[in-house]
């Protein structure tokens, strides 16, 4: 384990640091523009609050600060852009938000735009200085104000932000270029709302959101500078606990034994470890998204969480109202199109007796529970095959692998299809001509007439050049590690190799879905709402947006109750299976006994007929307003008036 602190210093004033090799003695010296931190003044916090007996409401200006904020890397800037129009309704001109300025991304995602009020008096402050800033108002729904720190420009005084990130908060910077550009955002951070108390007649104190480790270290700065902010970090899921989850299939009964401080020097993110400590012990209220990572956080973090703040969508994204069932039968139009073309040069069965069930994500192959997920096709072929049930089954496994190209097969059948449809469709207009010239003429066709010999030579060249010996690929793209891919080698030993006899056929596709894409040809959102279910059995998941999207697009879902989504769901929703929500449990249970439960979920679900599954999405649908933004952002609304009271004694 290497030499680093053993511990964040979560208090205002600094660590008081035995004198030693590592310890600074003198002041970094400071950049030609930007004074260092220690030459500005510490704001006294004392006269802005008002005494308990004269407490009145107050309208702060609130700041959400992500890494991710119009830069979309993970599931985060999902959160936060889908939330932003409801903190927008709710807050107005008062919200701001605040991420790190990418060149490659800013220019689609914010429009710049000249800053007013104390923000502006701010942002002219820290150009002063030499920081670039970029205000704006970002190019989504609600249009909220976004400022944008370079912090990339800031790089050059990396070693005066470590030395003060060792000196007033005790973590020593590794030499990372990812943790380098966390600090320098988390240091321009602290400075802007130093300098954005100092402004005249602001209403203090101001809040302050922060989201996930690379958030964090604003937080810690403005309360070693014991600033007037009220702040709330909120973890979506902690570094130790994807490294460890990832490694040990036995993590939550394990949970209780880890040595945190061990697991992190481990797996050499010690400093991205403390700064997430240090962020969750320094805010005045720490939430996490899901009871689940709560339980996680207080063990691995050293904090129980004061709120859950679970995460919601912004519906009118999936708003269909009525004609959600329409579009689920046009989307599901346009997969029937791609099996027909991936299938049918084997051999073929029938589309409209067809399931499509889909599991999509990070490529966390256990995480995700797709290891699950296979092991219950393999069973539910064997049920389906040992019953005689006439249903097939088409299983896509969607998910971003390392891959060199779409498959020549693949792609060699999807295009012979594409050419045998518009054959199809020029003959049929050949045919109508006829078939109206016929009538017209008071007498009835003949085959002869309404089928030419040159179109019936045409149709059985394509069907020839159609045909292949082939049997359908599991895969659809060529993978850099087809030996050493561990959802190829699981389908390899369930022996789910699409053979014409078995009912469930499956199809792996490592990429993104894309409208632009020659095989699908569907968005993500779309695809979902052609499928019959998302299948989504996690085994850590701290939130899950998945089975949550499905929902919203009246597609029912399975989860786990490991993912935050499922125990949310468990601890709001009666009779969640009667809306279309099935919940495995793999809590307790073994991997075989949460395999079992989640092939019978699979089956029972293939036996109903079609009016049943247009009844079942129905109730589904129903139930998406439940995790709507304005239902859930109250969490949020709560956390904030918690850090109010604990950070001044006033409400808002």
């Amino acid at each position: 384990m290497p030499a680093t602190p053993t511990a964040a210093s979560h208090e205002a004033s600094a660590p008081n640091l035995a004198a030693g090799p590592g310890r600074p003695t003198d002041a970094a010296p400071a950049g030609p523009h930007m004074p260092p931190y220690y030459a500005l003044p510490v704001i006294a916090t004392g006269s802005a609050v008002p005494p308990p007996a004269t407490q009145v409401p107050v309208q702060p200006l609130l700041f959400e600060i992500a890494w991710e904020v119009c830069w979309q890397l993970g599931g985060i800037y999902t959160v936060i852009r889908s939330k932003a129009p409801q903190m927008t309704r709710i807050w107005g001109e008062r919200y701001c938000l605040i991420g790190p300025y990418n060149a490659a991304t800013a220019d689609v995602e914010i429009e710049e735009s000249q800053p007013t009020g104390p923000i502006a008096i701010a942002i002219e402050r820290l150009r002063d200085m030499g920081i670039r800033c970029h205000y704006g108002h970002w190019l989504i729904t609600g249009r909220p104000r976004v400022l944008l720190l370079e912090f990339g420009a800031a790089l050059d005084r990396i070693g005066e932000f470590n030395y003060y990130l060792w000196k007033d908060h005790g973590i020593q910077a590794p030499n990372d270029q990812e943790v380098s550009n966390v600090i320098s955002f988390g240091f321009l951070v602290g400075l802007f709302f130093q300098e954005l108390c100092k402004v005249p007649n602001i209403q203090l104190p101001v809040l302050a959101q922060f989201h996930e480790w690379m958030g964090g270290l604003g937080c810690m700065r403005i309360k070693h500078l014991n600033l007037p902010v009220a702040t709330v970090f909120t973890t979506h899921a902690t570094l130790l606990g994807r490294y460890l989850c990832t490694d040990n299939p036995d993590f939550y009964s394990r949970l209780p034994w880890i040595d945190p401080d061990h697991a992190a020097g481990h797996y050499n993110i010690y400093a991205r470890y403390s700064i997430e400590r240090g962020a969750t012990h320094t805010a005045d209220v720490f939430t996490t998204v899901s009871d689940i990572t709560g339980l996680e956080a207080e063990k691995l973090l050293g904090r129980r969480a004061d709120v859950v703040t679970p995460n919601g969508l912004n519906l009118h994204k999936f708003a269909a109202l009525h004609e959600f069932q329409n579009l689920h039968k046009d989307y599901k139009e346009a997969i029937h199109q791609f099996v027909a073309g991936h299938f049918f040069p084997s051999y073929n069965f029938d589309l409209d007796k067809t399931i499509y069930l889909f599991t999509s994500g990070r490529y966390e192959y256990r995480n995700k529970g797709m290891d699950v997920f296979i092991e219950a096709l393999a069973r539910l072929n064997h049920w389906l095959r040992a019953g005689g049930i006439p249903i097939t089954v088409v299983a896509f496994i969607i998910t971003k692998a390392p891959n060199k190209n779409i498959n020549v097969d693949v792609l060699r059948n999807q295009s012979m299809f594409d050419e045998l449809s518009k054959m199809c469709s020029n003959i049929t207009e050949e045919m109508g001509k006829a078939l109206l010239h016929s009538v017209s003429m008071g007498r009835l066709p003949e085959r002869g007439d309404l089928m030419t010999e040159e179109a019936t030579v045409r149709l059985k060249r394509g069907m020839h050049a159609w045909r292949t010996w082939k049997q359908p690929a599991i895969v659809t793209h060529d993978l850099w590690d087809d030996a050493g891919d561990p959802v190829l080698n699981q389908l390899r030993a369930c022996k789910l190799f699409n053979d014409r006899h078995d009912p469930v056929k499956v199809v792996f596709h490592p990429d993104f879905v894309s409208a632009t894409s020659p095989l699908l040809g569907l968005d993500y959102d779309q695809f979902v709402r052609g499928t019959h279910m998302g299948v989504f059995p996690s085994y850590y998941e701290p939130w899950g947006y998945t089975p949550a999207e499905c929902v919203a697009s009246g597609v029912p879902a399975v989860t786990s109750d490991l993912a935050g989504f499922g125990s949310y769901v468990q601890q709001n929703i009666q009779d969640p299976a009667s809306k279309g929500l099935f919940i495995v449990g793999r809590r307790y249970a073994s991997w075989d006994q949460a395999c079992n439960q989640l092939t019978e979920i699979l089956f029972n679900f293939c036996l109903k007929d079609r009016r049943s599954r247009i009844e079942l999405r129905n109730r589904t649908e129903r139930l998406s307003d439940y995790f709507d933004w304005s239902n859930l952002i109250t969490h949020y609304n709560d956390a904030h008036k918690l850090a109010m009271q604990r950070k001044a004694g006033v409400t808002i």
